[in-house]
């Protein structure tokens, strides 16, 4: 948990990443060259877009044939037919939509916009659009840069890949943890104690989340060109980590699916 102060410091530097690119060379450069020592239990809190990047996720619309079905369904939300076969393709489910919008549960589990395909921040040529999807496996992807960096920096760091997500009943998009390792995404406070000795019954915290969404602040949403922040001051037990699926709320206990 947080301490009495929490301090964010984005990484100085980091170029435009490019397919095939290594990441986890790329942000310990930029540690190093942002004069920070890592410490155990720092978090480093990387925008999504960069890991993707990294993986090689981009798609070009212009090699994209679409589906009947994506024809259809792009008349409804007014979308391109080619960008509409993309979310289907990394979609397990429409889980609603309507002109201009459609939100579907992507195949990780999680329930988003456009199965998280994003046009922003992304080189295009001229008449040659591209796309971005999430990572493969973004737990995956967080583990694999804490285990390069922990062994560059000898240190036990946490990882949180952040994206930008919308919420049901409130304007406005703030950060949410997609991947995650070496850190507790969802902390269980059931049974703790409040101020009055009354045990708590439901309250669990998206600790990933929280650091998500703070790192975001710092991040910006457009042309602010700060992908990675390292959070400071936060601490947790070694034997509690787990990955951001951990977040992920099943469809049977989902009231509103």
């Amino acid at each position: 948990m947080a301490s009495a102060a929490l301090t964010l410091l984005a990484l100085q530097g980091i170029p435009l990443v490019e397919p095939g690119d290594d990441l986890g060379a790329i942000l310990i450069a930029a540690i190093v060259r942002s004069a920070l020592a890592p410490r155990d239990q720092d978090v480093l809190v990387v925008a999504q877009k960069i890991v993707s990047k990294a993986e090689g996720r981009l798609r070009r619309l212009a090699e994209i044939v679409p589906s009947a079905r994506a024809k259809a369904l792009a008349a409804e939300v007014n979308k391109d037919p080619r960008f509409v076969e993309l979310v289907l393709s990394e979609a397990s489910e429409v889980v609603r939509h309507r002109r201009d919008v459609l939100v579907v549960a992507h195949r990780l589990g999680l329930v988003m916009a456009n199965a998280g395909i994003d046009q922003s921040n992304v080189a295009h040529g001229a008449g040659d659009e591209h796309v971005l999807l999430l990572p493969e496996d973004p737990d995956a992807s967080a583990a694999a840069l804490k285990a390069r960096l922990d062994a560059h920096f000898g240190v036990d760091l946490g990882i949180v890949i952040n994206d930008s997500f919308g919420r049901a009943w409130r304007h406005g998009v703030t950060g949410v943890a997609i991947g995650a390792a070496g850190l507790p995404s969802l902390i269980n406070m059931i049974g703790e104690p409040d101020l009055f000795g009354r045990a708590l019954k439901v309250t669990q915290i998206a600790f990933a989340d929280e650091i998500a969404a703070a790192a975001s602040l710092i991040m910006g949403q457009a042309a602010e060109g700060r992908p990675a922040v390292l959070a400071r001051g936060l601490a947790w037990r070694k034997d509690a980590a787990r990955a951001a699926e951990a977040l992920i709320r099943p469809k049977e206990m989902d009231l509103f699916r």
